[in-house]
């Protein structure tokens, strides 16, 4: 019989009572201990940086991380990577076959332009079975801008027409939502997932979607003026990093919505960018540009990916959701 996955109990020089300290400040399996830094882990878990590090180097030994693989062996792991259908042809097609787990797909655009009904969208689309491309999964979703309708995922159920489709009551209890009202705030929401996605998995509803809409809201409201550029980019960045450990974990995908700004200085072309900068861009594996057109048409255009070519793709929201023009 294959033995289970190991406990932080488990690592030399961790007692019941640093256990509970580790766990209480977000460290629940030893994977992520083994990429925590040790200032950072003596910090939030109140032991020496000196203890911190030698639990850190257990773990690494353990869990096996932190060692070079053949790009053979990142080509099997890749195996596991599912993909979570728009069920918008057009839509999977631009993505390859639909928003990629162990990813942080960002969707950035203007106010209207379909960020949160692509939300909603993907949190019904996410607890259908895989042959209707969903992941089987119930979702973590942090609210930061007061976005999320109940009265939206009704409708977006009954608009599936799928034959044997759970009752909308079933849908709403496997979608677990928490409003941010800071970025703090924000920050321990993510920390106080990584507890309630291990719970779901124990039950047999593992989260195999975590969302962020918007990321950026709260940073960008509380961090205004360019003396505060660094400390706010330092934060993003420890955000972001949270995220992509915890999908990590889960085989989940990481979907996050991004605000826009107006650049003033480009005269040709489309002025609008992302907040967030270079930090946002290069921590999110997807992004996609998403904006009004004719005739209540969207687009989406993949702006960024590491292995698909560059596109677009229109689509259009109706009340029973997405759906091909």
């Amino acid at each position: 019989m294959a033995e289970g996955p190991l406990e932080i109990e488990d690592l030399p020089g961790v007692g019941p009572s640093t256990a509970e300290k580790l766990r209480e400040a977000g460290y629940l399996s030893v994977e992520s201990i083994a990429t925590a830094a040790p200032a950072e882990l003596s910090e939030v878990s109140e032991i020496s940086e000196s203890t911190a590090k030698k639990i850190i180097k257990a773990a690494r030994e353990v869990a096996d991380v932190g060692g070079f693989k053949t790009g053979k062996d990142i080509f099997e792991a890749r195996k596991d990577i599912r993909k979570l259908s728009f069920r918008v042809p057009e839509l999977d097609t631009l993505l390859g076959g639909g928003m990629e787990t162990q990813a942080i797909t960002e969707m950035y655009g203007e106010f209207g332009s379909g960020k949160s009904q692509i939300v909603h969208q993907m949190a019904v689309n996410v607890q259908l079975p895989e042959e209707d491309g969903g992941l089987g999964g119930s979702v973590i979703y942090i609210d930061t801008e007061n976005t999320f309708r109940p009265e939206r995922i009704e409708q977006m159920v009954n608009g599936l027409g799928l034959d044997n489709v759970p009752d909308v009551q079933e849908f709403l209890d496997n979608i677990h939502i928490a409003r941010a009202h800071t970025s703090d705030h924000q920050m321990l929401l993510i920390d106080n997932s990584r507890e309630l996605a291990t719970e779901l998995k124990e039950e047999g509803k593992p989260v195999k979607l975590f969302i962020i809409d918007s990321l950026t809201a709260h940073f960008r409201a509380e961090y205004a003026g360019r003396g505060t550029l660094a400390a706010r980019q330092q934060k993003l960045n420890r955000h972001m990093h949270e995220l992509f450990k915890l999908i990590d974990e889960h085989n989940a995908v990481g979907l996050v919505t991004n605000q826009v700004m107006s650049n003033p200085a480009v005269f040709f072309g489309d002025p609008t960018k992302p907040i967030g900068g270079n930090i946002v861009g290069h921590t999110a594996t997807f992004r996609l540009y998403l904006r009004k057109s004719k005739g209540g048409k969207r687009i989406a255009r993949l702006v960024d990916s590491p292995n698909l070519p560059e596109g677009e793709a229109p689509f259009i929201v109706e009340e029973a959701g997405l759906k091909s023009c």
